[in-house]
């Protein structure tokens, strides 16, 4: 039992890190030479990640922005009411608050890469110059954590204090 709770503690610190990573890098779709990318930030030319997005005032975009900070939010507070729950709750107790928490956090990578996926995720843009090729590291990123958080508030939600 202890191993189990050691390897979700340890899968639920990776997906966090994991999201942090996915929201912050600007790798969201990539040129096919690789010498340009975007992300949901900033546009990136040749390593340089200092032009704005094309569509930077564009609601979906935003939205897309703040479901991933949500998404990272509640998965660090489904992460500190876990490891609150293991000390204080008794014995034979579920972990019912960290396995919703962290569903909130599935639900709100669901939304927020959906959108993305719809709006942006198409790599064959009219209206850009550059052609992009295909999907970065930060959007493959973010579908696993939306893997990963929906088998950690799964196992939340089953798994008792022994």
């Amino acid at each position: 039992m202890l191993a189990l709770l050691a390897a979700i503690f340890v899968v639920h610190i990776a997906t966090v890190i994991m999201m942090f990573v996915s929201t912050i890098a600007n790798v969201w779709v990539v040129s096919k030479n690789g010498t340009y990318s975007e992300g949901l930030w900033n546009a990136c030319q040749n390593e340089k990640c200092d032009g704005p997005l094309q569509y930077a005032d564009d609601d979906a975009l935003k939205s897309v922005q703040a479901f991933m900070i949500l998404a990272i939010i509640f998965s660090v507070i489904s992460l500190i009411v876990f490891i609150f729950q293991l000390f204080t709750m008794e014995k034979g107790n579920r972990f019912f608050l960290s396995g919703a928490i962290m569903l909130v956090c599935w639900l709100c990578i669901l939304i927020g890469v959906s959108i993305y996926t719809d709006k942006y995720g198409t790599v064959n843009r009219n209206n850009t110059s550059i052609s992009l090729d295909h999907h970065g590291y930060s959007f493959i990123l973010a579908w696993i954590c939306f893997c990963f958080s929906f088998i950690i508030g799964v196992l939340y939600l089953v798994l008792r204090k022994k």
